[in-house]
C-alpha cells in the first residue's frame, strides 16, 4: 500500500548522513552552481577600475617583491631558474588555494539571508566559489607561461618535466584542500566569529610555512630542526614543490610525500564535508 509520502518527487529532511554528498542532486541544480560562478565572477570585480586586471597584478608585484627581499637581499639561491619565474610560479599555485580557502571559509555568514529563505544544496556554495577561481588561476598561469617563453627565447636553461601529466592533479589537490579547510572554518565561523580575523593573518603566516618564497632544499639548509618539519610534512609545501618541479624542473618530487599529500587532502576534504553537513542542520539558530 502506498502511503502520502511516496508521491513525492523529493523530500527534503533534516535526516541525512553526515557524509551525504548527493551528487544527484548536485547536478540537478547544475544551473544553480553555474549562476552563483557568473555570479562570483562578474560581482568581484564589477565597481572596479582594473577589473580583472588585478589578477594580473597582484602575482606580478608579489613576485617582485619577493625576488627583492628573499633572493636579492636573502640570498636565497633558485639553481638555474630565474627568481622572479620561481617566485611566479609558487605564487601562482598558492593564490589558488588561498582564495579557494579565504571564499569558502565565511559561506554560513555571508549567505545566511539566501540560506534561510530557500533550500538548495549548500555545498554548491562553496563548490561555486572553488570553480570560479579557476578563472583567475588561468589568467595567471597564462601570464606565467608569457614569462616562461620570455625567459626560454633569452637562452634560459628552464624546461618542463616529463611529470606534466600530473598538473591537473595538483589543482586538484589545491581545491580539496582549499575546499576542505574553507567548509570547516565556516562551520566554526558561525558561532566563533573570532575566526574571521584569524583567518586574515593566519593564511600569511602559511605561506611562508608552505615554501612558496624559497626552495624546500634551502629550507632544510638554513631553517633551524624544530622548523624544518613543519615545512617539510606542510601539504602545501609538497603541492608548491611539485608544482614547480613540473613547469620549471626545479625541485623534486618524492613519491611517498606524494602519497602523503593526497591522502592529507582526501581526508580534509571529508573532514570539511561532515562538519559542513552537520552544522548546515543548525546553523541557522547560530547566525
Amino acid at each position: 500500500m502506498k502511503t502520502a509520502e511516496d508521491n513525492w518527487l523529493y523530500t527534503i529532511s533534516s535526516k541525512k548522513s553526515l557524509f551525504s554528498f548527493n551528487f544527484i542532486e548536485i547536478w540537478r541544480y547544475r544551473d544553480l552552481l553555474m549562476l552563483f560562478v557568473k555570479r562570483d565572477i562578474i560581482t568581484l570585480y564589477k565597481q572596479t577600475i582594473l577589473g580583472p586586471l588585478w589578477y594580473v597584478i597582484q602575482p606580478l608585484f608579489t613576485s617582485v617583491i619577493f625576488t627583492l627581499i628573499f633572493n636579492n637581499l636573502g640570498q636565497i639561491q633558485t639553481g638555474t631558474v630565474p627568481p622572479f619565474l620561481f617566485n611566479l610560479a609558487g605564487i601562482t599555485a598558492w593564490n589558488y588555494f588561498k582564495e579557494c580557502l579565504t571564499g569558502t571559509s565565511n559561506t554560513f555568514t555571508k549567505n545566511q539571508n539566501i540560506f534561510g529563505k530557500v533550500y538548495f544544496p549548500r555545498v554548491i556554495m562553496p563548490m561555486s566559489i572553488t570553480i570560479s577561481n579557476l578563472l583567475k588561476f588561468g589568467i595567471q598561469m597564462l601570464i606565467f607561461i608569457g614569462f616562461f617563453l620570455f625567459y626560454k627565447v633569452q637562452g634560459t636553461d628552464i624546461r618542463l618535466h616529463s611529470t606534466i601529466l600530473l598538473f591537473p592533479l595538483y589543482i586538484l589537490l589545491m581545491a580539496l584542500l582549499g575546499l576542505g579547510f574553507g567548509m570547516i572554518i565556516s562551520s566554526m565561523t558561525t558561532k566563533y566569529r573570532d575566526l574571521t580575523i584569524v583567518v586574515g593573518f593566519g593564511v600569511q603566516l602559511l605561506m611562508y610555512l608552505s615554501a612558496v618564497p624559497y626552495p624546500l632544499s634551502e629550507a632544510r639548509l638554513k631553517f633551524p630542526e624544530w622548523v624544518i618539519p613543519l615545512v617539510e610534512y606542510n601539504p602545501m609545501t609538497q603541492i608548491i614543490e611539485g608544482f614547480r618541479s613540473i613547469l620549471l624542473n626545479s625541485g623534486t618530487i618524492e613519491v611517498d610525500k606524494f602519497i602523503y599529500t593526497c591522502a592529507i587532502a582526501v581526508l580534509v576534504f571529508l573532514c570539511g564535508l561532515i562538519i559542513f553537513n552537520r552544522t548546515e542542520k543548525q546553523f541557522i539558530d547560530t547566525v
